[in-house]
């Protein structure tokens, strides 16, 4: 089950091998802090978070790394619209970021470095392109010159001639900047000091560092010469990550990152994300108005990284019904574990020991936990493992775990309706301990309290109201519908039971 993954530079997969045996170094592109993150943010910090949790859940030590670019012409021209400052508007919005992450459950990053904390770094890699012969300095500013770097296109596949300078991929040549090149496939490392805008002292004068120059300089202050995976957005291929493979390697002569990965974009209901369309939604937008977090990482993570998703409102509906059955199978040991026996703390249950003695097997390990001695090949995790191991498929390691949720969720049905379980209460506990495991590698947690709290928002009129829908479905035979309803019900801890009498509901408590 070696893991194979797609480097957008060899245009294939490949066998992941670090530059270090059992490490990881891991950079991603982060974000331009000039306003609230949105979708595509999410999709890119939820992939990358779990990208780099499977690699610690399959044994590797992960120094991962994401920036925050705090200089940047956006980010000027808010500072200019609110008569603020950069520094002001930067804080605000790195704030913001991670206030949004927390609550779609992203891990911090071991370090995030800002670019204007890595002046330093810049201009000494500035320097050293000068020195080499890739860079020329031209009224104040430092031009790259970009057909001194034979390999120049590699990444993208374009070809020089077809290139035009910037990321916005016109040139004007009444423009003074285009003036100042030699080339116009040129761009720029530093820029000269503008009046009223912030700058820095540098050998070539007062100015400003160009964007690209910035990551090129804080993964080699950071992880050093070559790292294991650069990632981000597939919008950054060209010119961003071409060029910090041109500014990178024409000083170290060595490959900057062992591995290109790029997520695909997220859309909404088919158009690309624009305020000009009306359709820009920031993740704090989303989630103010009732989506779930969970739900909006089973959106991201039920589609394959590399291709592009649609948000729609059916999408988001469907992700969240997939959530409640998901949340549903994390939940049973809160709800059955004691009636099962299992001779816990009810505050132990899906924590410490327990967790930490699934979450390092290999698919055939002995499981013990106290007072149990159950040794099973786990198919689980062997499955999981083999299908996140095919460059990181998690909706093929999501089958996993709704197949374990569902099977949970049969059980707590048969045993509210007979009493007893159909598989022994020992082999539930180790199926319930694998979701929960298999779940936090994925970033998808339930809480006992997220239970109670559902309950607590449903009256007993609510209760009755839905239980009439289900019966009017299951009349008009849309058993789809009747299901989904039973299974939002459940999610929130309310069990039906059905019999020849009718419908009534029962309660789960956790105390």
């Amino acid at each position: 089950m070696t893991l194979t993954l797609y480097n957008t530079l060899s245009r294939r997969q490949e066998p992941f091998k670090t530059v270090e045996p059992g490490k990881v170094k891991m950079y991603y592109c982060g974000v331009t802090v000039y306003d609230y993150c949105h979708l595509g943010h999410a999709r890119a910090c939820i992939v990358w978070d779990v990208v780099r949790r499977y690699l610690q859940f399959i044994g590797y030590e992960v120094r991962y790394i994401q920036n925050f670019t705090d200089i940047d012409d956006k980010i000027l021209n808010r500072a200019r619209q609110e008569h603020s400052s950069m520094e002001a508007v930067a804080d605000r919005f790195i704030k913001a970021y991670f206030e949004d992450m927390a609550r779609l459950g992203i891990k911090e990053a071991d370090e995030y470095p800002r670019a204007t904390h890595t002046m330093n770094g810049i201009q000494r890699l500035i320097h050293d392109l000068e020195n080499k012969g890739f860079a020329y300095p031209s009224d104040g500013d430092v031009y790259y010159a970009v057909r001194q770097f034979s390999e120049y296109g590699k990444l993208s596949g374009r070809k020089l001639e077809d290139m035009q300078a910037g990321a916005s991929g016109r040139v004007d040549i009444e423009d003074p900047e285009y003036q100042r090149k030699r080339d116009k496939v040129d761009f720029a490392l530093w820029k000269a000091a503008r009046p009223g805008e912030p700058a820095w002292e540098s050998p070539w004068g007062a100015g400003r560092p160009g964007w690209h120059i910035e990551c090129s300089a804080m993964v080699r202050d950071r992880l050093g010469d070559t790292i294991d995976i650069h990632a981000g957005g597939e919008d950054l291929i060209f010119p961003h990550h071409e060029n910090e493979i041109a500014q990178s390697e024409a000083v170290t002569g060595k490959p900057l990152a062992r591995y290109w990965l790029h997520n695909g974009m997220v859309k909404v209901d088919g158009n690309k994300m624009s305020k000009s369309l009306g359709n820009f939604t920031t993740i704090r937008d989303l989630l103010d108005r009732g989506v779930e977090p969970m739900a909006v990482r089973l959106f991201v993570l039920m589609a394959q990284y590399r291709t592009p998703i649609d948000f729609t409102d059916e999408a988001i509906a469907d992700k969240t019904n997939a959530w409640h059955t998901l949340k549903e199978g994390l939940l049973f040991g809160y709800q059955y574990g004691k009636q099962l026996g299992w001779g816990l703390r009810t505050e132990d249950w899906g924590q410490g020991v327990m967790i930490e003695q699934v979450s390092h097997l290999s698919p055939s390990s002995t499981l013990s936990f106290p007072n149990t001695q159950y040794p099973v090949p786990n198919p689980y995790i062997e499955r999981f493992q083999e299908a996140v191991n095919d460059d990181f498929n998690f909706p093929g390691g999501l089958t996993v775990l709704f197949e374990l949720a569902k099977q949970l969720h049969r059980e707590g049905n048969i045993l509210v309706h007979q009493g007893k379980t159909e598989i022994p209460a020992d082999e539930l506990k180790i199926q319930w301990q694998t979701l929960v495991t298999l779940g936090r590698v994925l970033g998808l947690e339930a809480k006992p309290e997220d239970q109670t709290s559902a309950n607590d928002d449903l009256s007993d009129a609510k209760i009755e109201d839905l239980i009439k829908q289900r019966q009017a479905a299951r009349k008009a035979k849309n058993f789809a519908e009747a299901d989904r309803i039973r299974n939002q019900l459940q999610a929130q801890g309310i069990n039906l039971i059905d019999s020849a009498d009718g419908t009534r509901f029962v309660k789960t408590n956790n105390s």
